[in-house]
C-alpha cells in the first residue's frame, strides 16, 4: 500500500476542512478528488504531505507514520499544491537544480528529461517571472516529477494550463502511473478527472462522500459528472 488514510480529521476556525477521511492507493492508482472549491481537497493534500496538522486521524505513506515520521514519509513523496513555489529571478532550470539538491539520486539527465516531459526544455533558460502562469504550472510539475515518488500529489494540476496543456498534465500522470506511482489528484472538473483517474472520491463541504473506480462509475452512469450530481444531490436530499 503506498497511501492510507484513516478517519483523518482537520478543521479550521471557520468550521471548514476535511473530516473523517479514509481511504488508501495502491501502486499505479490514480484517484482523483473530485469537489468545489472549499470541499475539502486541498485540505486533505496538505494533511498528507505535512503542511497542516491533522486534529486526528492516521496517514500512512509506504508503509511509515506519516504523522510521527513525517520525514521519512516524505521521501516516498512529492507535491504540488496550489501555486508552485519558484524563484521568480532564477530561470526555469536553476530552480529545478535546487529542488534537485534534496535528491543525491537526480542528476542533470533527469532535470533535463522532466523539462522535455512538461515541454520546458526549450524554455529552461527564462526567468520564472518571464513564464505566463500555465508555463510557471509546468515547471513546478517538473519539480513534482523530478524524484520519480512513489506518492505523487497534484492540487488542481491543470490549473492556468489551455487545452494542450491539461492534455499533458493528464499525459504525465497517466505515465507516473503506468511506472508504478500512486497519483493523488484533485480538480472540481468532472472531464479532466475523468481522462486520467482510476478511481474517483467526491468531496463536498468536507466529507468524502463516495470513492469508486471509474469503470464502475461508467457502468452506471454516462460520465463522471453525472455521478458527481448524483452523489450530492443524494446528500442534499438527505440533509433537508
Amino acid at each position: 500500500m503506498v497511501l492510507q488514510l484513516e478517519n483523518v480529521t482537520k478543521l479550521y476556525k471557520n468550521g471548514r476542512g476535511a473530516e473523517d477521511i479514509s481511504f488508501a492507493l495502491e501502486p499505479g492508482d490514480v484517484l482523483g478528488l473530485l469537489g468545489p472549491n472549499g470541499s475539502g481537497k486541498t485540505t486533505t493534500m496538505k494533511a498528507i504531505a505535512g503542511l497542516v496538522r491533522v486534529d486526528s486521524g492516521e496517514i500512512t505513506v509506504c508503509g511509515v507514520d506519516a504523522l510521527t515520521l513525517h520525514e521519512d514519509a516524505m521521501r516516498h513523496t512529492s507535491c504540488l499544491i496550489e501555486a508552485p513555489a519558484l524563484y521568480e529571478h532564477m530561470s526555469a532550470l536553476r530552480n529545478l537544480q535546487l529542488a534537485a539538491r534534496f535528491y543525491p539520486f537526480v542528476d542533470e539527465n533527469r532535470i533535463n528529461d522532466v523539462l522535455k516531459m512538461v515541454e520546458m526544455y526549450k524554455y529552461r533558460h527564462d526567468k520564472v517571472h518571464s513564464l505566463s502562469l500555465g508555463m510557471r504550472q509546468r515547471v513546478g510539475l517538473a519539480a513534482a516529477l523530478l524524484s520519480s515518488p512513489e506518492l505523487l500529489i497534484l492540487d488542481e494540476p491543470a490549473n492556468g494550463l489551455d487545452i494542450e496543456g491539461m492534455m499533458l498534465v493528464r499525459e504525465v500522470i497517466k505515465a507516473a502511473a503506468s511506472k508504478g506511482s500512486a497519483v493523488l489528484v484533485s480538480s472540481h472538473l468532472a472531464n479532466e478527472i475523468q481522462q486520467c483517474a482510476t478511481k474517483v472520491a467526491v468531496m463536498h463541504s468536507g466529507r468524502l462522500l463516495a470513492i469508486g473506480s471509474i469503470d464502475k462509475i461508467l457502468q452506471s452512469f454516462a460520465n463522471v459528472e453525472d455521478f458527481f450530481m448524483d452523489v450530492v444531490g443524494r446528500r442534499r436530499g438527505s440533509t433537508q
